[in-house]
């Protein structure tokens, strides 16, 4: 797969039978350069929602591969199901990921309708950041009348097909394509059976609200809670309650425990109550992070914790478990496009790192170890900020401590990121010096790499030393007003500091030998010994203070 990262979610008119979804989703697995993350299907809904990633090539195939098959098996004479819809392939969005934009999306949605008109014959319309005018940028609007309204609206010149014929194709319906940003599809579970009641909430919380008569009589729109909310009440009988269903078209003006806190608000002035929630698709995985420290911060509990334990109280809080089990590992975007190997050291256990550092490999080495070294120190000084945090009698200083420990998680992961870095510096040096050298242009070449490369391992050991050094701001307070129980943590917490940055140094000086840019290892080196001495001088007073604390 290349550095450009596209998602697509297509949604199929079809929820129910394995079979159809299972040779849609083999379309596009067939497909080169393109992975799938996810599929969910719905039986109240009678819709699959697939996502798959790739860049702007593979996934427009995949697209049109999975479209293919699906306007060979479903027919839309025959479908019925709880969400809005107008066609087989009911929607087709593309978003960017990585090292995409929304141009690059916006040109995959055009690519697509063009091909799906001219060689399936079904009419396409383009939505969102792709749509050919205003009107078609919302895509109820696009879809309004569903199905069933199609043969009285597609002859109309306003809603002329963007691509495909102008004439109602009754077995494939319509298809909308389009590009967006990310948007999350989410449901929240309600202990009642009705629609009507399940659409009061809705309509509490969508942007768009509902209509209702001013004092003089006239109708007039009241929005609701939520911006860039869309919503609506529905019954599904596979679960026994009613839900409202949301789309959150924007997750940095509405994040999704505010969604869910305002339907917990409505809900509850409406006589019933929430029991959960039910995530549609895949998240990313900052909207989990941001809904641990929301719930954690009202509780005025430390929101320093780590990634893992901030998503599953994340999961807690939202009742994403209520209907079934919540796995993140495979419904967190970020979770499931990482490359395995880029994490290979720091998934294994304390002795099997042990046992690779051991082995007659030459990586991980010390630079990996320096890293990891580093990741400890910084975790006892957080560790002290969460028990600082928590103690008894200091209630009043909890977001003090929270903070400290918050700077002292993100410096612990960047550096548990540096572990594999290191050793992937070293690899890129070997793989470099493995290059053929026959022709003149083969080793200008080869040596371009091995300088490249060369630089590389000496600029990642840098970062350990830096991020080593920052992480004394947190570990020298919790020397000096942290928990006073643990300042022997926040000791050794320094000493493994000031060990990282020694070691990350020595691999800095050796690796410096290879590169003939010598401004850059002289402004490299200087930099590096001023930041030995910062690191030595930081060991020695967080040492003093915890003598003297010790002592006393």
């Amino acid at each position: 797969m290349s550095n450009k990262i596209i998602e697509c979610v297509p949604n199929f008119s079809e929820g129910r039978n394995m079979d159809v979804i299972r040779r849609i989703t083999d379309a596009i697995e067939r497909t080169e350069g393109v992975k799938l993350l996810h599929v969910d299907p719905g039986k109240g809904t009678n819709r699959t929602v697939v996502t798959f990633v790739g860049d702007d090539n593979s996934v427009v195939e995949a697209a049109y591969r999975a479209i293919c098959v699906a306007t060979e098996l479903i027919d839309m004479r025959h479908h019925t199901g709880a969400h809005p819809r107008f066609g087989a392939t009911d929607v087709c969005p593309f978003i960017p990921i990585a090292n995409a934009t929304m141009e690059d999306c916006i040109a995959c949605a055009h690519r697509l309708g063009e091909r799906v008109g001219r060689e399936l014959g079904i009419p396409v319309y383009l939505y969102e950041y792709a749509a050919t005018a205003p009107h078609r940028k919302n895509l109820a609007d696009v879809r309004a009348g569903e199905y069933e309204g199609i043969p009285r609206k597609i002859i109309l010149p306003e809603w002329k097909p963007d691509y495909g014929p102008a004439q109602f194709n009754e077995k494939s319906g319509n298809i909308a394509i389009g590009a967006r940003n990310i948007l999350i599809a989410y449901n929240v579970n309600l202990n009642t059976t009705s629609t009507r009641r399940a659409n009061a909430v809705a309509f509490d919380v969508r942007e768009q609200g509902r209509k209702v008569k001013n004092e003089k009589g006239e109708e007039v729109v009241q929005p609701g809670a939520c911006k860039a909310v869309k919503g609506i009440g529905w019954y599904i009988p596979e679960y026994k309650i009613a839900q409202v269903s949301m789309n959150l078209t924007n997750i940095q003006v509405t994040p999704v425990h505010i969604a869910f806190e305002e339907c917990v608000k409505s809900a509850t002035r409406r006589g019933m109550r929430v029991t959960g929630s039910e995530l549609v698709g895949l998240i990313p995985k900052q909207a989990l992070l941001d809904a641990g420290r929301y719930f954690l911060e009202k509780q005025q509990r430390s929101t320093g914790v780590s990634e893992e334990e901030l998503i599953h109280i994340a999961i807690k809080s939202l009742g994403l478990d209520d209907l079934a089990p919540f796995h993140p590992r495979e419904r967190v975007i970020e979770y499931l496009i990482e490359d395995a190997n880029a994490q290979r050291l720091v998934k294994m256990n304390l002795r099997e790192f042990a046992n690779e550092t051991a082995s007659e490999s030459p990586a991980p080495g010390g630079g990996s170890v320096a890293a990891y070294v580093g990741a400890l120190g910084i975790a006892l000084g957080t560790m002290v900020a969460n028990l600082s945090s928590h103690k008894r009698g200091w209630d009043e200083r909890w977001k003090e401590f929270s903070d400290y420990a918050e700077k002292g998680q993100r410096i612990k992961d960047r550096l548990l990121s540096l572990v594999d870095e290191d050793t992937r510096a070293f690899n890129r040096i070997m793989e470099a010096y493995a290059l053929p050298k026959n022709t003149d242009a083969e080793k200008a070449a080869r040596q371009q790499a091995i300088q490249q490369a060369v630089r590389y391992a000496i600029e990642t050991p840098l970062q350990v030393m830096e991020l080593s050094l920052q992480s004394f701001e947190v570990i020298k307070a919790m020397a000096e007003i942290g928990n006073p129980n643990s300042v022997s943590d926040a000791g050794v917490g320094a000493i493994c500091a000031r060990g990282a940055v020694y070691g990350a140094y020595l691999n800095v000086k050796i690796n410096a030998g290879g590169c003939e840019d010598k401004t850059f290892v002289q402004q490299t080196l200087s930099r590096a010994e001023e930041v030995l001495q910062l690191a030595k001088k930081l060991e020695e007073e967080v040492l003093h203070i915890v003598n003297q604390k010790i002592a006393t």
